[in-house]
């Protein structure tokens, strides 16, 4: 068992009971999970198996009908509303299917929001935005709103938002949905890269193959059900080529 200073995400025993007048319905029932620190992790499974609900419950933006979560060791489940969104501003990083950039401002404004709201100064704010802007191949497309920039381009400028105020975690929900797969394979590189360089924790959530091949650990769920929980094949692949030249 990994040890809890090294784990970026714990969920024990998770349940979610939705209600549709008199009817129940389980979303999640009795998950567990750890996630150490630096992992690059895929929520795969069929429509209504639980991915969106998981990532959703383990980000704080909705709460577990029973169970316990923590982030860095902070019980997410405990907290107050104005704790979680203290918490998610400081620990977390959101990509999203639809970019969910702001239209009226430019790239570096958008990457610059959140540092925004965390009261950085807006020296630091701009040095920090162009120094990820250029990391992630936009150098030159600052000022340009969403509008002025392809698909691909706008959802590296979420990812630049996403990582730019150092979280702990990023969660992304099907991240390369409105993607062409060449765009969607340069998203997974950036991202991949990001994961060694940053050490950050990337959680997704997808239908896409492309993803899961590029995803170091697959959890697989079916009906709210964890179904498996492995490391890639092709992971397993390199560790084991890794151990035969020891």
């Amino acid at each position: 068992m990994t040890n809890m200073e090294q784990l970026t995400v714990t969920g024990r025993h998770l349940n979610k009971t939705y209600q549709q007048g008199q009817v129940s319905i389980p979303a999640l029932v009795d998950v567990s999970l750890d996630i150490p620190k630096g992992d690059f992790v895929c929520l795969s499974g069929p429509s209504g198996s639980g991915k969106t609900t998981l990532l959703n419950i383990l980000s704080g933006l909705d709460t577990p009908t029973h169970g316990e979560i923590e982030i860095d060791g902070q019980r997410v489940d405990k907290m107050s509303k104005a704790d979680l969104a203290d918490m998610r501003l400081s620990k977390i990083g959101f990509v999203f299917q639809a970019y969910n950039l702001i239209p009226v401002l430019s790239a570096q404004e958008n990457v610059e929001f959140v540092m925004q709201l965390q009261g950085v100064s807006s020296a630091e704010r701009a040095k920090k935005a162009r120094a990820i802007i250029k990391e992630v191949g936009l150098e030159g497309l600052e000022n340009r709103r969403p509008g002025d920039l392809s698909g691909g381009q706008q959802q590296r400028v979420a990812v630049a938002r996403a990582i730019v105020s150092e979280p702990s975690l990023i969660l992304a929900d099907e991240p390369t949905a409105n993607l062409d797969s060449h765009t969607a394979e340069s998203l997974m590189e950036l991202l991949r890269t990001m994961n060694e360089e940053h050490g950050v924790t990337f959680l997704f959530s997808t239908h896409d193959k492309l993803v899961m091949d590029y995803s170091k650990r697959l959890i697989k769920l079916h009906d709210g059900r964890i179904e498996s929980d492995n490391l890639n094949s092709d992971q397993l692949s390199v560790i084991s080529d890794q151990a035969s030249k020891l």
